[in-house]
């Protein structure tokens, strides 16, 4: 299984479809398909996607017919053409039905986010950059969308407020400064201490202080290769704030180590997958 380090997906399919069911299940299909009936059914892609949550299919699935009977197709992290089958079941009509719509949910948004990455990824291939994604997620469901960037060949930035502290422009002002900012999260025994800078006069007191990371915010491309070169490679950079696909490419050209995209995971649509059934 590739269901996500540290993610609960008992608790998740539990929950979801505990969401859809309500206190009177599945009336539809309770009322219009026989207990015993069967179906067989295929999961396809409408849209030429990069795939991500088919474990997490599987599960909704399993839940309610532990004797499904299902063929995986192709993988997570895959990139398929539109019209791709990926996976095929059979199983008791009834729990397909139901579950159904979870299972397409969370493929559709999973793929859809995999999908975006992928285009990000593939805009500064060649560069040297790395494409970083952010905590802009939907609440409760961070490790999945992180993980569906995984899948589109971004690397993940902090999980949470836990892994590395990053002083923005709101501790700054709290702080008194970048310096005391960040000569407290130095104190305190933080080892990755990422600081956001605006401004090139702001670069020499944060590494002065101790920063081991650059955030360089919203800075057009001639400022960030000025920045770029006044760290001179001492600690990473990363560019971030308005980046776009059609601009991304030539702020990965300035020399970044990184480029963090929030739009991977807070505005990727849906990718159109189907579930489309027939008789067995």
């Amino acid at each position: 299984m590739t269901i996500p380090h540290g993610f609960d997906a008992a608790s998740f399919v539990r929950a979801t479809l505990a969401e859809d069911l309500g206190e009177g299940g599945d009336i539809t299909s309770a009322a219009v398909i026989p207990m015993d009936a069967r179906f067989a059914g295929v999961m396809d892609s409408r849209d030429a996607i990069v795939v991500a949550g088919l474990d997490l299919a599987e599960a909704f699935f399993r839940t309610l017919d532990p004797d499904v009977a299902i063929e995986r197709i192709v993988d997570d992290g895959q990139r398929v053409a539109a019209g791709s089958d990926l996976l095929r079941l059979t199983g008791n009509a009834r729990a397909l039905l139901t579950a159904e719509r979870s299972a397409l949910n969370t493929v559709q948004h999973l793929s859809g986010i995999a999908t975006l990455t992928a285009t990000y990824v593939d805009a500064i291939a060649g560069t040297g950059a790395t494409l970083l994604d952010t905590r802009k997620t939907i609440p409760g469901l961070r490790v999945l969308e992180k993980y569906a960037t995984r899948m589109g060949g971004a690397t993940n930035h902090r999980m949470g407020l836990w892994d590395a502290a990053m002083i923005k422009d709101n501790h700054v002002a709290v702080a008194g400064g970048i310096a005391p900012a960040v000569r407290r999260a130095v104190e305190a025994g933080i080892a990755r201490i990422i600081v956001e800078v605006d401004r090139i006069d702001q670069i020499a007191p944060a590494l002065e202080a101790g920063a081991t990371h650059l955030l360089l915010d919203n800075m057009v491309p001639p400022m960030l290769r000025e920045a770029v070169a006044l760290v001179g490679g001492r600690v990473p950079t990363e560019a971030s704030g308005g980046v776009r696909l059609d601009t991304i490419h030539t702020i990965a050209e300035t020399g970044v180590t990184f480029i963090s995209v929030g739009r991977l995971t807070q505005s990727a649509p849906a990718a159109d997958i189907g579930l489309d059934f027939a008789l067995a």
